[in-house]
């Protein structure tokens, strides 16, 4: 009994790292779609994120049957616990990918990003992108130490969002409303994934250690 347990546990664990992957790819495909006015990669993140939902449901549903058949205790308990919320954060990740792509098929054939904020969103877009990477192959590994960098690549798309409001807020902005708008949230959606990896670091340093990270670059939800 035990050992069928700990098969679908690390069936679960699994399952996480390869939805990790799928954020990866949608978030690297959102920004394909956003930067080169990509139809086509638009319609498949939008398309993918009914299939994430699903991921979603479907591990959601095994968690809670864990805990409802089995008594789980100390790192296994952890793990369904850190499992749950960290499903919710990929979900809540390929939601704001999608929400990027709607924002590159409004606005097709034109970019909705002006030139002179393209670096900014190149580097923000690739740093984001990193970090769920590096999401996915901590809880892979279980790896504490690369877990624990998560905060500090956090900070630079933090810096990237204060240099584009600097931009958008200039008097000298020459794009008008709807560009403004349109950067101020896709610069919000690529920050809430950066955030939400930095909870997958987190909530896999629980698991291994059985502590919550501490520091002012932690966010714990």
């Amino acid at each position: 009994m035990r050992a069928s347990y700990h098969e679908a546990l690390t069936s679960v664990s699994n399952d996480l790292v390869d939805m990790t992957e799928r954020v990866r790819s949608a978030v690297g495909l959102a920004t394909k779609a956003l930067l080169d006015a990509d139809l086509p990669a638009a319609e498949q993140v939008i398309s993918d994120d009914s299939h994430l939902d699903s991921l979603h449901d479907d591990l959601e549903t095994r968690c809670f049957g864990l805990l409802a058949r089995q008594s789980p205790v100390a790192g296994e308990l952890r793990t369904l616990v850190a499992a749950l919320r960290m499903v919710a954060d990929l979900a809540r990740m390929g939601d704001l990918a999608a929400h990027i792509a709607k924002i590159a098929r409004m606005r097709y054939p034109n970019v909705a990003v002006p030139d002179s904020m393209t670096p900014n969103f190149q580097r923000m877009s690739q740093l984001a992108e990193e970090m769920v990477a590096t999401a996915g192959r901590t809880l892979r590994d279980q790896n504490v130490l690369d877990a624990e960098k998560m905060a500090e690549h956090d900070e630079e798309i933090d810096e990237l969002r204060t240099m584009q409001f600097r931009e958008l807020l200039n008097d000298t902005w020459p794009h008008g409303v709807e560009a403004a708008v349109d950067c101020a949230l896709l610069g919000r959606y690529y920050e809430r994934i950066a955030d939400h990896a930095v909870l997958l670091g987190s909530r896999v340093i629980y698991i291994v250690t059985g502590l919550h990270p501490e520091g002012e670059n932690w966010t714990i939800a």
